[in-house]
């Protein structure tokens, strides 16, 4: 009989691309992988692997056998799920991953309703970036990602992970408050007032990047962007402090200091959750999304000046 653990390192193989990536998500050395997936090619008198340059990849046994395996292990997340739910308490740890402004509005919030529903859970929350939190998730890495897509910048749907929708969250202009820097701020009404003005974006190759300066031309310029950070908090300070504008999703907004003036078209981001199918029944990852779901409705909407 195939040896499940072995079985679970060949799909993480499938998934991750290289015997260091399995190692390093499964707190493995590099060559304990390998003698583990050796002995699995010898369990399956089938070669499952094949060297091409310094790395190796699946076979189309290999494959098979990999995509057999993942419908294996989902077996084994459902199983888990009944047996959770025939207990009367929940309990177990669930692992997040939440982008920056998620979780700084919405973490802290869930915590607290769940301390006092369900004192047993332990949660772990890491802070990754929604494309590759989503691509962890996928791969077992995390029970639950909260991640974000701007308009028109879809994510890309991955194989057995599901989706639940948070909040549609509202995209203002940020712009300095009065007198705290370049006269020409204080002017602006409208977007198109900000051609040759500093800007603070996120970096190049970012799908919200990318929105930001599809608005920017489809107002008539080219941002000058002067600032780049993937800190949200940053971008706050940058523009309250009179040094730069920028765009600023609700959850990302600290009462008072910048000005919010609406966008053409009063754009929106989906903030959502995804977890693996499998696990849709499971009592802990239910009582997280309910949590977070109550946390999300209680945020309030910034208003535009």
């Amino acid at each position: 009989m195939l040896d499940m653990k072995r079985l679970r390192l060949l799909r993480e193989l499938q998934a991750r691309g290289t015997i260091r990536a399995v190692a390093e998500a499964l707190n493995y050395s590099p060559s304990a992988v390998s003698q583990q997936l050796s002995l699995l090619e010898a369990e399956s008198d089938t070669q499952l692997l094949r060297k091409v340059g310094r790395n190796v990849v699946l076979t189309a046994a290999g494959d098979v056998l990999a995509n057999e395996a993942e419908g294996l292990l989902a077996g084994l997340e459902r199983a888990e799920a009944a047996l959770h739910r025939a207990r009367d308490e929940v309990r177990g740890t669930v692992r997040i991953a939440a982008f920056q402004s998620a979780f700084l509005a919405l973490i802290p919030a869930a915590l607290q309703i769940l301390r006092a529903r369900a004192p047993k859970l332990r949660l772990e929350v890491l802070h990754w970036e929604p494309g590759e939190a989503l691509q962890e998730t996928a791969a077992r890495g995390f029970d639950l990602v909260i991640a974000e897509e701007y308009p028109g910048h879809s994510r890309a749907f991955l194989a057995g992970l599901d989706r639940v929708p948070l909040v549609h969250d509202p995209i203002l202009l940020a712009l300095p408050p009065h007198g705290a820097g370049d006269p020409r701020f204080d002017a602006t009404q409208e977007l198109g007032e900000l051609a040759g003005l500093p800007w603070v974006l996120e970096p190049a190759g970012t799908a919200t990047r990318s929105w930001a300066e599809q608005l920017c031309r489809a107002a008539g310029f080219e941002p000058d962007v002067r600032f780049e950070t993937s800190d949200l908090q940053a971008h706050h300070r940058l523009i309250a402090t009179g040094n730069a504008a920028g765009v600023l999703p609700g959850l990302a907004h600290v009462s008072g200091a910048v000005r919010l003036v609406p966008l053409p078209g009063n754009p929106r981001r989906t903030v959502f959750s995804a977890a693996r199918a499998a696990q849709q029944g499971h009592p802990a990852l239910a009582a997280v999304r309910t949590a977070l779901a109550e946390a999300a409705a209680a945020h309030r909407e910034p208003a535009g000046d």
